[in-house]
C-alpha cells in the first residue's frame, strides 16, 4: 500500500473515531437541578408533573437528562448550601420549588449563565422574580401556584352557607403569604365575606393563634403556606376543638382524615406547566420572553370528607350533593 494511501486510511479512521466520540457526547444526557424546600405531598406533586412534561416535550429521564434532587427539610437557613451544589454540579437549568428557595436561587445564580424555571410560588411579582405577570426576567420565570380567590369563597359559601367570617391565618415573614392574604382581602368584599386574619410565624404559636379565631371567625382558610401546610395536622387540632371548619389549600389532608375540605391548586398542573417552559428554554427560548403561568379555574378541585365535616360539626349541604367531590 503506497504512504498515500496509508495517510488517507489513518486520516478516515481518526475522522470516524472523532465523529464517533461527539456523538457520545452528544448523546450524554443533560443535568437539571431539583431545588426543593422539604418534602411534602404537594412539592412531590410539582416535581412530578415537571419530569412528566419533560418527558413529553422530548426529555426523557435517564436517557436525555438525568436530576440531582436536593431539599432542605424547610430550613431556608440551608438553602444557598443547597443552591451552591447544585450550581458546582453544573446543571443545564435549575427547577426551583417555593418562593423563598426561588428568590435565594434568583441571587445566588445571578450572572451564572443557569437558567432557573420556578414553580409553588404564589405572587413571583411581589415575590421579586419577574417584573410582571406578563414577562419573565433575566434568566429566571416558572410556574405559580396562584389559587383563585373568588373560586374558593365561592365554593366555600356552598359548603358554609351561614359563614360570614373567613379566618385566615397566614406567616407574615413569607411573601406567599402576605401576597395571598392581599388578593383574600380583594374580593372579600364582593363575595360577601368579612376577612379576619391571624399571623402565625412559629409552629410552636399555632394553638394558640388558631385557638384566637373562636367566635371571630365561621370558616378558616389555610392558605399553601411553607410554615402552616406541614404543620396542618397542629391547624387543624385547634380549628376543631373550636369547631370552625377548615377549607384547606391541598387536598392530600383531606384525603388524610385531618381536615374536612379543600379547594385546591392542582400542583401536578403546576409542575406540568414548570416543565413545559423548562422544555422551550432548553431548546433555546429566552426565559424573559416567557410569562409566568397562573392556574385556570380548571387547574383547582374541590374535596370534602363528610367524616371530618362532621367532627367540625358541620354535614354537605344539599347544593353539594351531587358535586362528585365527597368522599366517606
Amino acid at each position: 500500500m503506497s504512504r498515500l494511501a496509508k495517510t488517507w486510511l489513518s486520516g478516515l479512521f481518526v475522522a470516524g473515531a472523532l465523529a464517533l466520540g461527539a456523538g457520545t457526547a452528544a448523546a450524554e444526557p443533560i443535568r437539571i437541578g431539583i431545588a426543593n424546600f422539604g418534602e411534602h405531598p404537594q412539592l412531590a406533586a410539582s416535581i412530578a408533573g415537571f419530569k412528566k412534561a419533560m418527558a413529553e416535550n422530548g426529555f426523557v429521564e435517564g436517557t436525555d437528562v438525568v436530576y440531582s434532587e436536593s431539599h432542605t427539610n424547610f430550613d431556608a437557613s440551608l438553602v444557598p448550601q443547597m443552591i451552591a451544589k447544585l450550581q458546582a454540579e453544573q446543571p443545564k437549568l435549575i427547577y426551583t420549588i417555593t418562593t423563598p428557595v426561588s428568590q435565594i436561587a434568583k441571587k445566588a445564580l445571578a450572572g451564572s449563565g443557569i437558567p432557573v424555571v420556578f414553580s409553588a410560588v404564589t405572587d413571583p411579582v411581589a415575590a421579586k422574580l419577574v417584573p410582571s405577570w406578563e414577562a419573565g426576567d433575566e434568566g429566571m420565570t416558572g410556574a405559580t401556584d396562584l389559587q383563585d380567590v373568588a373560586a374558593v369563597m365561592e365554593f366555600t359559601h356552598k359548603l358554609l352557607p351561614n359563614a360570614k367570617r373567613f379566618g385566615v391565618p397566614y406567616n407574615p415573614g413569607e411573601a406567599n403569604d402576605t401576597a395571598l392574604l392581599d388578593k383574600i382581602k380583594e374580593a372579600a368584599p364582593a363575595a360577601g365575606f368579612e376577612v379576619v386574619a391571624v399571623g402565625v410565624d412559629n409552629v410552636n404559636d399555632i394553638q394558640q393563634r388558631i385557638a384566637s379565631f373562636a367566635g371571630k371567625a365561621d370558616v378558616i382558610y389555610t392558605p399553601a403556606s411553607n410554615l402552616l401546610q406541614p404543620a396542618i395536622a397542629a391547624v387543624s387540632a385547634a380549628a376543631r376543638q373550636a369547631q370552625i371548619p377548615i377549607v384547606n389549600s391541598d387536598d392530600g389532608a383531606v384525603r388524610d382524615g385531618v381536615v374536612p375540605a379543600s379547594f385546591a391548586v392542582n400542583y401536578e398542573q403546576v409542575g406540568l406547566a414548570a416543565g413545559r417552559i423548562a422544555a422551550e428554554i432548553l431548546k433555546g427560548k429566552d426565559p424573559k420572553t416567557i410569562a409566568p403561568w397562573r392556574p385556570a379555574y380548571e387547574d383547582h378541585r374541590a374535596l370534602i370528607s363528610r367524616k371530618t365535616l362532621a367532627a367540625f360539626g358541620a354535614e354537605v349541604p344539599a347544593s353539594l350533593a351531587d358535586c362528585g367531590c365527597q368522599i366517606d
